[in-house]
């Protein structure tokens, strides 16, 4: 695969972030290396966020935060779409975290 298509395949849940990263791993580019730590960020958010919601939900008793929760699907999106564009642009709200945070992977 090329890495376009395995920058795509990052956004993917935490499966096709390990396909990406083991299958790119022996030729990785700088536009693989930027989605990859992006979608990272949204892998972890994806794992974080319920847990605070949840949180909140139970000691506000505000059903409606229960929509923030498909803020990661959101941001798959984005990020794909970003990946077969070919565009280096950071994620809203946690890309810049994942751009500093994540340089073990390139």
């Amino acid at each position: 695969m090329d890495n376009k298509t395995l920058s795509i395949i990052s956004y993917i849940t935490i499966v096709g972030w390990l396909i990406a990263f083991i299958a790119g791993k022996d030729k990785p580019d700088r536009l693989l290396r930027y989605h990859l730590k992006q979608s990272l960020g949204v892998v972890i958010l994806s794992f974080i966020l319920p847990v605070i919601l949840g949180i909140l939900i139970s000691v506000t008793h505000i059903g409606i935060l229960g929509v923030i929760g498909i803020l990661p699907l959101v941001l798959m999106i984005i990020g794909a779409i970003n990946a077969a564009n070919e565009v280096e642009k950071p994620l809203p709200l946690i890309g810049k975290i994942a751009e500093d945070q994540f340089s073990f992977i390139g």
